[in-house]
């Protein structure tokens, strides 16, 4: 404990002892220069400092002027004539203010106050993308925020952007403080540079399902400082009477970079003969340099600091040195009766001796360091080694692998089991090329999927989950045999899984044609796709749900029926993936009450709104599908006129009214001779959109009438659908989850987060 009370004793002398010696000790302060001369540098109690002012002749350019309001107690600042409230700028370039919030209520289905405040900069002006996102607080609300931001380059560059959220909850009790992840509040981020950004706020369903009668239902959206803004379920019904938000904006001097600004001397911004010139996102700003304080784009405006007065983290002097103040810097001398030149010590003995011993000592601690740092180097990775093996295990014990290990055991002698590989994470690994980016070939709510190689040349894909919930080991384990069970031609084979990382990986064979909504929504891809292709896929892909209804046991909900679900091989044959978000159906019972999960534009409207899924909800996903294959467009896309944004209520309304070959694609009512088809297939896809679920067709139903009408008939009557390729894939009765553990009063959720997907063009 020595060291520490010599430490204390230094800086006690130090503190006390400098006071009498030397005149740069009693020097005062500096009294910067903030303001232009001659000019106001405050409004109230907020600075303003140049190049800000608050008229034409004390600011640097007009994007800098500020109007100050003195009706206001006490007076407040605003950015030129606009309603941006100012609540401080600092000279490291941002600007903090406050700015009104977009609303829109709600009474009895009918917007009854709607406010749609934007927020336009000067070029020179950007919202800081990494403190401020975009949230959208309401419980049937999505929200986007379009616009434009400056890119630079060779060139500047102003690119539009488009981004948004969408949040739902049917009342203020599925919310929970603090969480702001879709459910009474969502957030998104917004790009670099943004500096022109109207907001769209609206309602879905114009709150005609929401439990919040007693108050008008309204929605809010805004762009806020994120350590200024904790999301609280009191904010549905309390944000009516809030106005303003903070929001931190970045601002640069000058639009060009330092090379380049440099040149024009008189344009040039770093005035102070003690400032520098540094690059920023949108242009280019000046600082004071090291051992001066001020501001920087004044003449003199940077001034030196006095070390001692105003100690710098880098303040050096020790025990028995005075600190002498120099421009830019500071020397330490030591006091009288010491030797030495106050760094790194002042001594009342032989100075050179004392340089001899510590020349002595520094090279003693040299070579033990050295020692110590070979020993520690190779004990760390000899430690590190051992840490990862252990945590391999670690997650192989935490991810169920004993138990998945004794059940496929148990299994292997079942004449139905296909043959599934636990594979290690280093094989996975050395597949993927440690996971590369350039490797992804598919990004979802559930994970990520990457292509990778195995060492039989065998291309595979493997999926990449996000974090799961611990307690759900147990449904992962039931989940991976009775995935390798499936033996259906149309489902995409599960082949393995490794679970020596924190989240199980799971490997599929890989499918190399794409997805049919790549086909489809392709102009070239989908010339290739003709009315007999689209049928097959159609009857294939029915012909999967019918399987998991009906000859599956206990029965399977898929809950994501969509063309990004279904994958295509070379020959065009359907491979229906991604069972993340699938339900087993317990025995004895046809509906189950679960959080709203899906995609919408696909998603069941009864499921939506009474939270009871059923088998019928896979069968208005597949009429959506069915409608897609038909017109080549999209499910939901917000480009279209707000009658057209919906496919399946525009499909419904256009057959209604007697014009359904105007809606379809152009390339398969080119042959005269399918109008009869087209029009079945328009019917039974019209039948799979009711709205009541009891007035739809089951899969099985659907799947008979497709295997009936299609041209490629003969194909499927080659199958013997009760053979090898169709089997009960449970031979055990035990009811077991995709995800899900059943009880018999509630459903526990597992680590796949509820969701719902909103396809915002260009955003998220």
């Amino acid at each position: 404990m020595a060291p520490n009370y010599v430490m204390i004793v230094a800086l006690i002398t130090f503190i006390c002892f400098p006071l009498s010696f030397g005149d740069d000790a009693m020097l005062p302060t500096h009294n910067y220069l903030i303001a232009k001369p001659n000019c106001n540098g405050s409004c109230g109690n907020i600075s303003i400092p140049f190049p800000f002012g608050m008229t034409p002749d004390c600011i640097l350019r007009d994007q800098f002027l500020v109007t100050c309001d003195s009706s206001l107690n006490p007076p407040q600042p605003f950015l030129e004539n606009s309603s941006i409230e100012i609540t401080s700028i600092s000279l490291a370039g941002q600007l903090n203010v406050l700015k009104l919030i977009s609303r829109d209520c709600y009474r009895d289905g009918i917007s009854t106050n709607k406010t749609k405040p934007m927020i336009s900069l000067p070029s020179l002006l950007t919202v800081n993308n990494t403190v401020n996102s975009f949230i959208a607080v309401g419980c049937d609300t999505y929200a986007t925020i379009q616009g434009r931001y400056t890119k630079f380059g060779t060139e500047i560059e102003y690119l539009p952007y488009i981004t948004g959220c969408m949040s739902m909850c049917y009342s203020i009790d599925e919310t929970d403080d603090n969480t702001c992840s879709g459910v009474g509040c969502c957030k998104t981020s917004i790009p670099k540079g943004a500096w022109n950004r109207p907001i769209t706020l609206s309602s879905y369903y114009n709150y005609s399902y929401t439990n919040m009668t007693n108050n008008p239902s309204c929605n809010y959206a805004f762009v806020v400082d994120q350590a200024n803004f904790n999301f609280s379920k009191s904010y549905l019904s309390s944000l009516q009477n809030t106005k303003k938000l903070p929001l931190v904006l970045d601002w640069a001097v000058g639009e060009d970079k330092c090379e380049i600004a440099k040149r024009n001397s008189t344009a040039y911004a770093c005035k102070s003969n003690n400032s520098y010139c540094h690059d920023d996102s949108n242009g280019y700003r000046c600082s004071c340099m090291k051992g001066y304080d001020g501001n920087p784009y004044l003449k003199d405006g940077c001034q030196d600091i006095n070390e001692y007065v105003n100690p710098q983290p880098d303040y050096m002097c020790v025990k028995n040195a005075i600190c002498n103040n120099t421009d830019g810097s500071y020397a330490c001398t030591c006091r009288p009766d010491f030797s030495g030149d106050g760094y790194p010590e002042c001594n009342r003995d032989n100075p050179q001796r004392k340089i001899q011993n510590i020349y002595l000592i520094i090279g003693i601690t040299a070579g033990v360091a050295l020692m110590v740092f070979i020993i520690f180097s190779w004990s760390y990775t000899a430690f590190q080694r051992r840490k990862m093996s252990m945590m391999k295990e670690k997650f192989f014990q935490e991810n169920g692998g004993l138990v998945l290990q004794q059940r496929l055991r148990r299994e292997e002698g079942s004449s139905h089991t296909n043959t599934i590989k636990i594979f290690t994470a280093d094989e996975l690994k050395k597949a993927t090329n440690g996971f590369d980016k350039d490797r992804v070939v598919g990004q979802g709510g559930f994970g990520t999927v990457y292509k990778g190689y195995l060492k039989d040349n065998c291309i595979v894909a493997i999926k990449k989950s996000k974090v799961i919930d611990r307690n759900q080991i147990e449904q992962f384990i039931n989940e991976v045999p009775i995935l390798s069970q499936i033996n259906h031609r149309n489902v995409v084979k599960l082949l393995g899984c490794c679970l020596q990382t924190e989240v199980p990986l799971l490997v599929y064979e890989f499918i190399s044609n794409g997805t049919l909504s790549e086909h489809l929504h392709d102009k070239l891809k989908a010339s290739a796709l003709s009315l007999d292709i689209r049928l097959k896929v159609a009857a294939e892909t029915a012909g999967v749900l019918s399987y998991l209804h009906s000859a599956a046991y206990p029965p399977i909900i898929h809950r994501d029926i969509k063309s990004v679900n279904i994958l295509l091989d070379k020959s065009y044959t359907a491979k229906v993936s991604n069972f993340g978000a699938s339900k087993l159906v317990p025995a004895n019972q046809k509906e189950i009450s679960t959080l709203v999960q899906g995609t919408l534009g696909y998603l069941d409207p009864e499921y939506l709104q009474t939270n009871q899924l059923t088998e019928k909800s896979d069968v208005y996903s597949f009429g959506v599908v069915l409608v897609e294959l038909l017109t080549g467009r999209k499910a939901l896309c917000f480009q279209r006129p707000e009658e057209e944004r919906s496919l399946a209520q525009y499909f419904i309304s256009s057959v209604e009214k007697g014009h359904l070959f105007n809606i379809l694609d152009d390339y398969i009512v080119c042959d005269e001779g399918n109008e009869g088809q087209l029009k079945n297939v328009a019917v039974l896809a019209q039948r799979c959109l009711n709205v009541k679920g009891d007035d739809r067709p089951t899969m099985k139903e659907v799947a008979a009438e497709l295997e009936a009408g299609s041209r490629l008939k003969h194909l499927w009557d080659q199958t013997d659908q009760h053979s090898e390729e169709i089997k009960s894939f449970l031979h055990d009765t035990q009811p077991l989850g995709f995800g899900y553990e059943y009880s018999e009063h509630s459903v526990h959720i597992d680590s796949i987060t509820s969701h719902v997907t909103l396809p915002f063009p260009g955003g998220r």
